[in-house]
């Protein structure tokens, strides 16, 4: 097996598991185990593969990119990561779709901030993240891991839907009708302000914060003629 296979592997392996323990696993094993018992396994199972992913990915020496970015576009590549920064921080707070074990169905408030902008502001900054990485550099890794992202991110988003709306009913899917999944939709079709889009401030510090960080990570991957080294 050569080390681009293995990181295939090791890549449908972390979203094919967090796919199914996200969705057709996770009623049943949750009534076994508990909540608290399904989310220690799902962690567990997340965290082993991807440490997996990790470990192939350092065992992969990529060939040359069939592409590589040029230099205009990466001022807009770094604004959009900014963008999906800020919606990765803002989903961190108050948001009805992460788990609450032994909570009642929440009450949904009206969306606001990064709510008002996507119901799904975490998966879209994977989503960002994911097309931004296949924009900038075709290597075989670079491609493997961020179309595993992206798939999991979409289908992820499309299944959170339909498991909230059949456990909270009517309440998710009046959350539903009033946000958009398409970043800004709700806002273009009026069924929002933008006014209620503005993002706290933790997610706009939160997020430039992060962003900061992982741009000066970024750096020294780098050359001074903009190629994406390996």
């Amino acid at each position: 097996m050569t080390p681009v296979v293995g990181l295939a592997l090791a890549t449908a392996a972390f979203v094919g598991t967090h796919l199914l323990l996200s969705h057709p696993l996770r009623v049943p094993l949750a009534g076994r185990l508990g909540e608290r018992g399904f989310l220690g396994l799902y962690s567990l199972v997340a965290l082993a593969t991807l440490a997996w992913m990790v470990l192939a990915w350092r065992a992969t020496a990529d060939p040359g990119p069939a592409w590589v970015a040029p230099l205009w576009w990466w001022p807009f590549a770094s604004a959009i990561m900014l963008l999906a920064s800020i919606l990765l921080a803002g989903s961190l707070v108050r948001n009805p779709a992460l788990p609450h074990p032994g909570a009642p169905p929440p009450a949904l408030p009206a969306p606001r901030g990064v709510f008002a902008i996507t119901r799904h502001p975490m998966n879209w900054s994977f989503i960002l993240w994911a097309l931004v990485h296949i924009s900038i550099s075709g290597s075989p890794r670079n491609l493997i891991v961020a179309s595993g992202m992206l798939v999991l991110a979409l289908l992820g988003s499309l299944g959170q839907d339909r498991r909230k709306a059949h456990a909270f009913g009517a309440a998710w899917r009046d959350w539903l009708a009033r946000t958009s999944f398409v970043p800004f939709a709700a806002l273009l079709r009026g069924r929002l302000r933008w006014r209620d889009a503005v993002p706290g401030g933790f997610a706009l510090a939160g997020g430039l914060l992060f962003w900061a960080a992982m741009t000066s990570w970024h750096v020294p991957l780098v050359s001074p003629f903009g190629d994406w080294l390996r």
